[in-house]
């Protein structure tokens, strides 16, 4: 084979590994400070079912470096606790997460350097219990075992855990998850954290959702091995308020009505108010039905529908309200 052919196959194997965020600091990060005005809550309870020192010799036993208190609270605070080789932590949370525009939670690692990354699976879930993992990508070489102190290329991993530095979150978004069956991603009450061993023997190797072999720093076989979690930020919560059917009512803005081309359905303060919305003809069919944040308008187009009377449900914490609906 002459040179430019293989200059050619080596540009269109190398095209198609796709270089994530970079490190902090670097133009296109995603990482997000522990001082981040953007936090409005972090995890208030947690508990940790802990991994081995070393997964391929059991008998040296389990990670012992802090423990579940140490998750809790702001990053920075408390330590960490270790995880071991493929042990996890499952978060929950003084009011649940809901899917808001951008990232909607980040998770802190204490790495202190750039390039010592020790990586971990994200879940959540919203009943607390059947979890759905972030389509996780490892474009890490997995030919050659990273050593117990050897680097990792930020740029080459994503929604993986512990991308990032000390003090900096590694950031989620929900809506990555959107059409999971049975995951209501707008009330997402519990994270887990699970690490990736990063070992590359086929016995105990995690994968990615290309099904590559995830290569990250092994054996770390001491008693802080593993992932060390720091803690979990959330960026958009539900408001602690639970609306009764009074309140409901008036605290919500529905105009105008009668209608012609647009509704429109808001709060009345601008605060977070998770609410399904279902709109239905008089025949009882459902024309329209939604979860939304009504801290902003939510704009329904009206265009195509008869005119006529329909009937707005509204639901917000179990409590549900009913609106005459006049399109003109």
């Amino acid at each position: 084979m002459n040179v430019r052919w293989t200059i050619l196959l080596l540009l269109i194997a190398t095209s198609s590994w796709a270089q994530f965020a970079p490190p902090v600091g670097q133009p296109g990060t995603t990482a997000i400070h522990k001082d981040s005005s953007v936090f409005v809550q972090w995890g208030a309870q947690c508990t940790v079912q802990r991994g081995f020192i070393d997964i391929t010799n059991q008998a040296l036993g389990p990670t012992i470096t802090g423990d579940s208190t140490d998750a809790i609270d702001k990053a920075g605070v408390n330590g960490v606790v270790s995880l071991g080789d493929g042990g996890s932590a499952i978060l929950t949370f003084a009011q649940p997460i809901f899917n808001g525009p951008s990232w909607d939670f980040a998770v802190f690692e204490n790495a202190f350097q750039e390039t010592f990354l020790e990586l971990a699976f994200v879940e959540v879930s919203s009943d607390g219990i059947n979890f759905h993992r972030f389509p996780a990508s490892s474009h890490t070489q997995d030919s050659v075992q990273i050593d117990g102190f050897g680097a990792v290329d930020a740029t080459q991993i994503n929604n993986l855990a512990g991308k990032y530095i000390a003090n900096y979150g590694t950031p989620f978004d929900l809506s990555e998850l959107e059409s999971i069956p049975g995951l209501d991603i707008n009330r997402i009450t519990h994270v887990k954290i699970i690490d990736v061993v990063g070992c590359l023997l086929d016995s105990v190797a995690r994968y990615d959702k290309d099904n590559n072999k995830i290569n990250d720093p092994w054996r770390t076989n001491f008693p802080s091995g593993g992932f060390d979690l720091d803690a979990v930020g959330v960026i958009h919560a539900i408001a602690a308020t639970d609306l009764s059917e009074h309140t409901l009512e008036e605290n919500i803005y529905i105009y105008p009505n009668p209608a012609t081309d647009y509704l429109y359905i808001q709060s009345k303060n601008r605060t977070t108010l998770l609410t399904q919305v279902d709109i239905y003809n008089f025949n009882g069919q459902v024309i329209v039905s939604k979860k939304v944040n009504l801290s902003t308008a939510f704009k329904i187009d009206l265009m195509g529908m008869h005119k006529g009377i329909y009937i707005i449900k509204m639901n917000n914490a179990g409590h549900s309200i009913y609106k005459k609906l006049l399109i003109d």
